[in-house]
């Protein structure tokens, strides 16, 4: 009832909501940079034909940048004299790549329009168009993302999520950044292309019991029980270069690489949702495209915060 003695206090609440759905627009560079979609676009087709894993890479940047302190392109900074970056994290450190295509795109485009794109705005993009280029679904990206001008390795650890994380902390890590737990399942789905390290899955192959068995002898071949953490093997065992549904089609088979993946699929809440994907992948599709763009929206910095980087790697 009090909330009908105060029609002041609605209106404001819709003005800020308004606001919130405002800030970003995909439409945002037509006029002050028309060029720069369709140059991202080429760059990371380029970068994509070169190197088939660098779609995974692109868009595991964007991801990693979206889950600490908001979309902001501070997982790009280099570590300076007064902060320590991301890059050296624990999630990160030997691990997210792609740097130096973020790097040759942020040049061409700063050649186009001087100090327009934000390099926030350009992992979002290059996260959509590896999709496309990997044989995925499109979206509208929302755009209007400006830089940070810090960064913060102790966020970066204590933020994204761990492969070692059962059902209920993945489905809390989500939920910390206003991501369902629809979300997270369809994002998850990322996972069909790209590759993890030995260390990270170990545990998985050599001790869990809800995994394949011949799937677990397999990549023990390329993961030994001690040494070689950095070897690598796909997320997806399938179909290791396409971005599908096949990452459900494992899960259902018990050949999720990753515990977190496993844990999709484990007599759980999102046993449902696991198996609509892997049997209908238009449906995974339209979910996945609504969840980057629910994750782009994170926390972005605009209007007058922050600023557009010269340089993806530091501060202007």
């Amino acid at each position: 009832m009090a909330s009908l003695r105060c029609p002041p206090c609605l209106l404001a609440i819709f003005f800020l909501v308004s606001i919130s759905s405002a800030q970003l627009s995909s439409t945002f560079y037509d006029s002050s940079c028309p060029g720069a979609l369709d140059k991202i676009k080429s760059m990371v087709k380029a970068a994509v034909n070169k190197e088939n894993r660098m779609g995974a890479s692109l868009l595991r940047l964007h991801f990693h940048d979206c889950f600490v302190n908001g979309c902001d392109g501070s997982v790009l900074l280099d570590d300076t004299a007064t902060f320590t970056g991301e890059k050296t994290a624990r999630p990160n450190n030997n691990s997210i790549r792609g740097f130096e295509v973020i790097d040759s795109i942020k040049s061409e485009i700063e050649a186009m329009c001087a100090q327009v794109v934000s390099c926030a705005d350009i992992l979002a993009v290059a996260a959509r168009d590896s999709v496309v280029a990997l044989g995925g679904p499109t979206w509208t990206v929302p755009l209007g993302r400006r830089d940070a001008t810090t960064a913060s390795l102790a966020a970066a650890n204590s933020d994204l999520p761990s492969p070692a994380l059962d059902l209920s902390n993945l489905t809390s890590a989500f939920s910390k950044k206003g991501l369902s737990t629809t979300d997270m399942v369809a994002l998850s789905g990322g996972h069909t292309v790209g590759q993890a390290r030995c260390v990270t899955f170990r545990n998985r192959i050599y001790n869990e019991t809800n995994i394949d068995s011949s799937f677990a002898t397999s990549t023990r071949s390329n993961c030994p029980s001690s040494g070689g953490d950095d070897n690598l093997s796909p997320l997806d065992v399938a179909t290791p270069r396409a971005f599908d549904n096949f990452y459900y089609k494992n899960l259902v088979s018990k050949k999720g690489l990753l515990h977190s993946d496993q844990q999709l699929f484990n007599g759980g809440s999102t046993d449902s949702q696991v198996m609509t994907y892997s049997k209908n992948m238009a449906k995974f599709f339209t979910d996945f495209a609504a969840a980057m763009v629910n994750m782009g929206n994170i926390s972005p910095l605009t209007g007058s915060a922050g600023e557009i980087r010269l340089n993806c790697r530091k501060t202007n």
